[in-house]
């Protein structure tokens, strides 16, 4: 029998040297280039051949590239090349799983790189980080002590121009926490982050409609700069400091609810949003956005993995805001607005609080019978990928690929 391991990242802050930023900037932009050379590759060959090139071709072809007018390659470390080229792998295996779109070429213009270190990473007692190609060490801002076995690591580089690395370990799983015995329903929403069935409720402190003002003088400014000027690069770096400052508060506010249902509750239940679908909704859009329930669920299920717990999602097409929880009779007529409603049999209901309770209802009779009641609408898989990706040339059927029209050359 296996041994149970768990996986578990670690994300320290880098403080590198001006040298040491210059070959961070090369491994940027060697993997970036490496990329997109066998993207164009891989279609230009089915272009001709109506074949793919696999991953070991792609690897052969990178070590000759390397001898023959390439060879400025050889300055980064060899494996992030490689795993660009597992990345690139990875991304073609989703486009024909129909997980994912057509592989997009990557842009100069991004303000994000990173670049993987499969192996050879090792951290050194005077708080440095050892990668191939960096002999001396990076400097990195230890917050926490880095438990289990080193498997790898990720560079990155922000749009403010912040170099951070996530290490990825290899543990025993953590002891989980003591049972309580209770169970809990969720209502997600906008005006308040998350309804609980016991009437609790999580404020949502909408931190894009916090920060608007601030940021649209920030873009405005921006707007104004001449293109390649410092200045210009000055006004980037204040509107993505301002996105930063929104997405660590977004993240630490939800950081925070999670933990605290994951401690309070054995089993937490939750409806399967189609966020997608509901951002379609212009007028809903910017704060569904906002809230970011998606990433969420993504903290409850790990966190919930890692203590032992249960997080269960019912269907999205249970009536859970209609449905009487005291007598279970659906009133089909109830507009958004309706925040209130009253049942034939006399009850009062709160919307978000009915529907919390409706949800873990449902959820217990999943949980008690080990599947799923279809009753009330069955789960659906995701839709297919449109008929033709575009900027890709290349039109999907149910077997097979074919490309329609010629595709234009790209700056690499």
């Amino acid at each position: 029998m296996e041994k149970e391991v768990q996986y578990k990242a670690y994300k320290f802050r880098l403080s590198p040297t001006e040298e040491q930023s210059m070959l961070l900037s090369k491994h940027f932009g060697c993997v970036r280039f490496v990329y997109n050379h066998f993207l164009k590759e891989k279609q230009n060959n089915y272009l001709l051949n109506k074949k793919t090139l696999n991953y070991n071709t792609c690897a052969g072809n990178l070590v000759k590239m390397k001898r023959e007018g390439f060879e400025w390659l050889k300055e980064v470390n060899s494996q992030a090349l490689q795993s660009s080229l597992e990345h690139l792998e990875t991304a073609y295996g989703n486009f024909f799983k129909k997980k994912s779109k057509f592989p997009k070429f990557k842009s100069k213009k991004s303000n994000y790189d990173s670049f993987s270190v499969p192996q050879h990473v090792s951290l050194k007692k005077n708080n440095k980080v050892q990668i191939p190609k960096f002999k001396e060490g990076i400097k990195y801002i230890k917050h926490r002590e880095i438990k289990g076995k080193i498997c790898s690591a990720t560079i990155s580089r922000t749009p403010t121009g912040k170099y951070y690395i996530s290490i990825l370990t290899e543990q025993e799983p953590a002891k989980h926490l003591e049972k309580t015995g209770k169970s809990i329903g969720i209502d997600l929403g906008i005006k308040d982050f998350a309804i609980t069935s016991e009437g609790q409720r999580y404020t949502n402190p909408k931190f894009l409609y916090k920060f608007q003002k601030k940021l649209k003088t920030a873009q405005q400014h921006l707007s104004k700069k001449v293109k390649g000027s410092k200045s210009r690069d000055r006004a980037r770096i204040k509107v993505a400091r301002i996105y930063e400052k929104i997405t660590n508060s977004r993240n630490d506010m939800q950081h925070k609810v999670s933990l605290s249902l994951i401690k309070k509750y054995d089993m937490i239940a939750l409806e399967d949003l189609n966020v997608k679908g509901m951002i379609k909704n212009h007028c809903l859009a910017k704060a569904i956005s906002d809230s970011s329930w998606s990433s969420f669920v993504t903290k409850l299920e790990y966190k919930a993995k890692w203590c032992g717990k249960t997080v269960i999602k019912i269907d999205r097409f249970f009536p859970s805001s209609k449905t009487c929880s005291d007598c279970g009779h659906i009133k089909e007529s109830l507009s958004l607005d309706e925040r209130v409603w009253t049942c034939v049999c006399g009850s009062k209901h709160d919307r978000d609080v009915n529907a919390s309770k409706n949800i873990l209802k449902r959820a217990l009779i999943i949980q008690s019978s080990g599947t799923d009641d279809h009753r009330n609408g069955a789960k659906i898989r995701p839709k297919e990928i449109s008929k033709v990706s575009r900027g890709t040339g290349v039109e999907v059927s149910k077997k097979k690929v074919y490309v329609i029209r010629d595709l234009k050359p790209i700056d690499l």
